[in-house]
């Protein structure tokens, strides 16, 4: 069973708790993929120098993230580990030149346990998370994400977790439901225009040549999942196809799109 690759955007913490077209679509998307031999979630909320993956047997769940009403901090998420499968991904990084590290300490950040827990409430999956290195280019994290591909031969899910777009300094106390500004729409169309077209090269361009890339993504970590994402669809060279899963917007700011990644023969 050959699984795709996802990217899916996690938005606010607050997005388990909150009804909305976003939460809705992560409600159903578990169900709509064939049951995964395990997760290997791609957090925007580990960033690191260079690739770590976690190799805690039970990952504890990290809380990472302030002012929020307590229910969230109540919310638990007990997935189990797989040492070995973290073992193999140190390996299969490390023979693709990538100084990888094992971290067996380290739990799940909110980047994976939110979108996770709607996604597959039961825990039942066996769960993974890999660190994003933002220091590096997205051409970095496209060949991250192509080292990755054989776990996809698997049954791995590799899930991408970040945010089409993510300027926190635009949160003004906005509802939810809030219509997106303007700059936020137009890099979110771009993005989707791209992938349709399989433009690899604007794609790792998008900071550049995007509209309101910098205005979108002040920081890049929430972007650099997507790469991985769609470098896991195939080798270099390779032909790939994405499909766009789901479209919606919260906040007025956080684009919420999810994609879905395959390779072609």
């Amino acid at each position: 069973m050959t699984m795709p690759s996802l990217f899916v955007s996690h938005g606010s913490p607050l997005l388990l708790l909150t009804p909305c077209p976003a939460r809705d679509f992560l409600l159903g998307a578990g169900q709509a993929l064939p049951k995964p031999s395990a997760v290997l979630c791609v957090s925007a909320h580990w960033c690191s120098a260079g690739p770590a993956v976690t190799g805690a047997e039970l990952p504890q769940q990290i809380y990472d993230f302030r002012g929020f009403p307590q229910v969230l901090y109540e919310q638990t998420y007990a997935a189990r580990g797989d040492a070995a499968l973290a073992g193999d991904i140190a390996q299969l990084l490390q023979s693709s030149g990538f100084e990888t590290a094992t971290d067996r300490h380290r739990g799940l950040d909110h980047g994976a346990w939110v979108p996770l827990k709607l996604m597959y409430p039961d825990a039942s999956v066996p769960v993974l998370q890999l660190s994003v290195q933002p220091h590096r280019d997205p051409a970095w994290h496209l060949q991250l994400g192509r080292a990755l591909a054989p776990l996809r031969d698997r049954g791995v899910l590799i899930l991408a977790s970040g945010s089409l777009t993510h300027n926190l300094y635009e949160m003004r106390g906005q509802p939810i439901d809030m219509p997106p500004f303007g700059w936020v729409s137009e890099f979110a169309d771009w993005i989707n225009q791209k992938l349709a077209a399989g433009d690899t090269d604007a794609l790792l361009g998008a900071m550049r040549w995007a509209p309101a890339a910098m205005e979108n993504h002040p920081t890049p970590e929430h972007l650099l999942p997507l790469y991985v994402a769609l470098g896991a669809a195939g080798a270099a060279g390779s032909a790939w196809r994405a499909e766009t899963l789901h479209r919606s917007y919260t906040y007025g700011i956080l684009a919420m799109d999810a994609f879905r990644f395959d390779g072609l023969a």
